[in-house]
């Protein structure tokens, strides 16, 4: 797969592109790219996501924070596993938010040579948001462009969205968030070094670097699966400040089932899987440890469940 990070989007072949932010890749944006896909292949055409970075809502956020939920690298390896030709991370700046519609698509349909354009219904774009679906069909007919406008994709009666999958993770409904991705919610980064208290009292734990405007679910312990130089490990992971040793910074970190390996800067994958309790102040050390190896033997039981 080919990745472009700037503003020169010029291909030398015919394309079938969709327009999008694409945050989750989930269930809706993977109808579009399905479409796309099909199309590339029945009339030899290079399938094109256009997305943007940063998203356009962390321009326009003011000075709160906006949290996406994968980070550029990690939607890379999502689209190249989509089976995408070529994905664009195009620069998003107030400058190219002024655009007029008009300007945007004519640009898009030169220079990338679109013969296909599939959006979302709800799809604006475009100085004050001005330019749609029916803007693009309408330019689209001028010059022989096929324009495909994909309806929403709904779960139980409810538009699959990214907003209702933050609301999800921020509620530790992993499982639900899972369903609406069509895979698992991950978090990768490098190994790094923290307080080693997991070390000290039996537990050790990989303590993951995270991408800062990364999207985490609500602090507590989940049910993981860690991929590290090839293989899947089980693994149950901490979010939070791990309040029974004073932590003061949130955290993720992991511990690995039935590994010992020297990890440090090393990078990894972590899964998750499901919910299992909220993060405790214990009492004491002791406290701690007895809990987590409840965890462990549930977490043990439910991957055994998986498998079956």
């Amino acid at each position: 797969m080919k990745v472009i990070e700037d503003n020169n989007i010029n291909s030398t072949n015919c394309s079938a592109v969709t327009l999008g932010n694409f945050d989750g890749v989930h269930l809706g944006h993977q109808k579009l790219i399905n479409t796309i896909k099909g199309y590339a292949e029945s009339d030899n055409l290079t399938s094109v996501v256009f997305s943007f970075f940063p998203h356009p809502l962390a321009l326009f956020n003011g000075d709160k924070v906006f949290y996406t939920i994968f980070t550029p690298e990690e939607k890379k390896i999502i689209m190249q596993n989509l089976g995408v030709d070529v994905l664009i991370q195009y620069p998003f700046t107030m400058k190219f938010a002024n655009l007029e519609p008009e300007d945007f698509a004519n640009t898009l349909f030169d220079k990338l040579k679109c013969k296909v354009l599939v959006v979302g219904e709800n799809y604006m774009f475009g100085r004050e948001r001005k330019g749609n679906y029916e803007l693009l069909k309408y330019l689209g007919e001028k010059r022989n462009i096929n324009v495909i406008k994909i309806a929403s994709v709904n779960d139980s009666n409810e538009r699959v969205s990214s907003t209702r999958i933050r609301k999800c993770l921020l509620k530790g409904n992993i499982c639900e968030a899972n369903k609406l991705l069509n895979k698992q919610y991950f978090v990768s980064g490098n190994v790094c070094k923290g307080q080693s208290i997991g070390h000290k009292i039996g537990f050790p734990t990989a303590n993951i670097e995270v991408y800062e405007n990364k999207l985490l679910p609500i602090d507590g312990v989940y049910m993981t699966k860690t991929f590290y130089n090839g293989i899947y490990y089980n693994s149950i992971t901490n979010i939070g400040k791990n309040p029974t040793v004073n932590g003061v910074k949130r955290t993720v970190e992991t511990h690995i089932f039935d590994f010992n390996g020297e990890i440090y800067n090393q990078k990894l994958f972590v899964y998750f899987y499901e919910f299992i309790r909220p993060e405790i102040h214990f009492n004491s050390v002791d406290e701690l440890k007895r809990q987590i190896t409840e965890d462990k033997k549930k977490v043990s039981e439910m991957s055994k469940k998986l498998l079956n």
